[in-house]
């Protein structure tokens, strides 16, 4: 698919996930089947070849283009009549090969939906690709074609990036429209790190802890490598925020280190484990925007049995720090989640009246609801938002299902409430309750769900499951 045009929140989060993959094949890069540098012309001037004409080269080879269709079934009686029922829809992105047996990483959301999906080689050779695994929280696929000895890209890591340094993005922005296979090149910065997007336009998505840049990101180049100036991938271009549809400068890529750990749990496991612990957070109501992003992670609830109530955590302890990790609020706890993985011993503090505890907690796997999931649907009432509703309520979203009733029970284990706004479960957009409901109904049994919701103004998340 394209590029996603997205908007910019400062994100609290109610709880967010990352996985577990010690048994997952590691993502070496074997020397002899890494990306060979292209040999430079010896006649031309050597000032030419800079650290950004070797970090191309470097990479270049092992960048793809994702070719996608999907088949999209009207439902219009018209349409059928006519014999205009199925249309075949078109999709391009970006990728870059991890292992040179041909596994190859892209954004999920640009083989969402896709029926078939093709792969094209810098030099133009086309294989089918299957779909290995995907997680639509993190937006990372990954996917596999027949094919061996090929290029690989050169991971680097994200947790040492340096504010101002030299980046490079390389994908196929518009595809074959510009002639031929080779991928195309920007050149910026590092504006940024950690950066929190959340969406409220239509057919946009959520980002957390995101790197940000000003080199230009345009359709196509989702899923494509950003390339320090080593020539060592440091992140996974994904989102652009733009009130134009084009690149003004405000990028963001998707961590390597994050890239590499969701690869490796999908290649060993098909899919994303989630790290959990039992801790809610407690969302602060009235207060000002700025200074929920500096009052402190509270807790706000203790699930019984849970990881955190075997370790004494209490309701009210603020979290301040997790490993070298300090902790702010709740966004700060949501974006160390993903770095966390099942089975760690995760060395917390936390601020008790005047004093600061060590704790530490084993992260556990995300609990499934406990009821069937035509129960979980049946204690949860929901309506489209109209215009009526939201001058009424005050809310800030112009699209999405609002809650008009649920149990305690559900709203205990979901960590929702009445009248809190649904505007998107994992990476799909709500637009009305029946997208929500039917959203839940596809995830039940099969995924974990990452529900965003508005509340007081503010955009919120969950993760459960339905058995």
């Amino acid at each position: 698919m394209t590029t996603r045009t997205i908007s910019l929140l400062l994100l609290a989060a109610v709880a967010a996930c990352r996985g577990d993959s010690r048994n997952a094949p590691a993502l070496a890069v074997p020397a002899a089947s890494a990306a060979t540098p292209v040999a430079f012309d010896s006649g031309l001037n050597a000032q030419r070849h800079t650290a950004i004409t070797e970090a191309v080269s470097r990479v270049a080879p092992s960048v793809v283009t994702v070719q996608t269709e999907v088949v999209d079934r009207s439902t219009d009686p018209f349409d059928a009549f006519n014999g205009t029922s199925e249309r075949v829809l078109p999709g391009l992105g970006s990728g870059f090969i991890v292992r040179a047996d041909g596994v190859i990483v892209t954004n999920a959301h640009v083989v969402a939906g896709a029926n078939t999906i093709s792969v094209a080689l810098r030099d133009g050779t086309s294989y089918p690709a299957r779909l290995l695994g995907k997680d639509e929280t993190n937006d990372i696929a990954v996917l596999k074609i027949d094919a061996k000895n090929l290029p690989v890209a050169p991971l680097g890591r994200s947790d040492d990036l340096i504010i101002g340094e030299w980046v490079i993005a390389i994908g196929n922005p518009y595809g074959f429209l510009l002639g031929n296979s080779e991928p195309s090149v920007t050149v910026g910065v590092i504006s940024g790190t950690g950066r929190n997007l959340v969406a409220r336009s239509e057919g946009s998505a959520m980002y957390v802890d995101m790197i940000q840049t000003d080199a230009s990101i345009n359709p196509g180049n989702s899923g494509g490598p950003l390339v320090n100036a080593l020539g060592q991938i440091v992140g996974m271009n994904s989102s652009i925020y733009t009130p134009s549809g084009g690149s003004i400068g405000l990028g963001f890529a998707i961590p390597v280190n994050r890239v590499k750990h969701v690869t490796e749990d999908l290649l060993a496991h098909g899919t994303v484990r989630r790290p959990w612990i039992g801790l809610k957070p407690e969302i602060p109501q009235g207060q000002d925007q700025r200074e929920s992003l500096r009052s402190g992670l509270v807790v706000g609830a203790v699930v019984p049995g849970s990881p955190a109530d075997q370790a004494g955590i209490r309701r009210g302890d603020v979290l301040t720090h997790s490993r070298s990790r300090a902790i702010h609020n709740a966004y700060d706890w949501e974006a160390e989640l993903l770095d966390l993985r099942v089975g760690d011993k995760v060395p917390l503090v936390f601020r008790r009246g005047t004093k600061e505890i060590p704790i530490t907690v084993t992260i556990a796997d995300l609990p499934e609801v406990s009821a069937a999931k035509v129960a979980v649907l049946k204690e949860l009432e929901l309506v489209t938002l109209t215009p009526a509703i939201r001058a009424d309520r005050g809310i800030r979203s112009t699209r999405g299902a609002l809650i008009y009733n649920l149990s305690e029970r559900v709203s205990d284990e979901l960590g929702l409430e009445k009248g809190d706004v649904i505007v998107q479960i994992n990476r799909i957009p709500i637009a009305s309750a029946n997208d929500a409901a039917h959203a839940l109904d596809t995830a039940a049994g099969r995924e974990i769900v990452h529900m965003f919701f508005e509340r007081g103004g503010r955009i919120y998340s969950t993760d459960f499951m339905i058995r």
